[in-house]
């Protein structure tokens, strides 16, 4: 069992030896421009030229909630798209979050974390645009990373 660490820093530059793997969340509409992913796109072209692809593909793939999209960005960094957000807009039926899809998404997050021995690493994902809360997430993250010897950190952006 590991302990979810927190940090002060940038989730694009993930602290630790070996390979990492940096989670966000994505909308399921192929939306890409606010928040944490333009960060992703400052540093990387790949993840999101993947995730468009990705989404506009979708009749022939798994693109969908709860899905997740590994992009290796350097030889030892990847980033999972995982699309745990329905829409982009706060309305009448509540916040795009969707805790379920999260919770799915980071079971296969944990799985492939744990095929390659890799330490997960990630902003308060679902937080931000997503509307979510860190108190319905963080018992995700520890129930699906940390309690499976995922070593997990949470960066906290200045």
């Amino acid at each position: 069992m590991s302990e979810i660490r927190y940090v002060r820093g940038d989730a694009t530059s993930p602290q630790g030896k070996g390979v990492k793997i940096i989670v966000h969340v994505c909308n399921d509409l192929g939306g890409w421009g606010k928040g944490f992913v333009l960060a992703l796109s400052r540093r990387w072209s790949e993840p999101e030229a993947a995730y468009r692809t990705w989404h506009r593909e979708r009749a022939r793939n798994d693109f969908g909630l709860g899905a997740v999209q590994f992009v290796r960005v350097s030889p030892f960094v990847q980033v999972a798209n995982l699309v745990g957000q329905h829409g982009m807009r706060r309305g009448s039926k509540g916040v795009p979050v969707r805790y379920e899809a999260i919770d799915t998404g980071l079971a296969a997050v944990a799985g492939h974390a744990l095929e390659l021995g890799a330490s997960v690493h990630m902003p308060r994902i679902g937080c931000g645009l997503a509307g979510g809360t860190w108190s319905r997430i963080e018992p995700l993250v520890a129930g699906r990373l940390a309690d499976r010897g995922v070593p997990v950190t949470v960066y906290d952006f200045d």
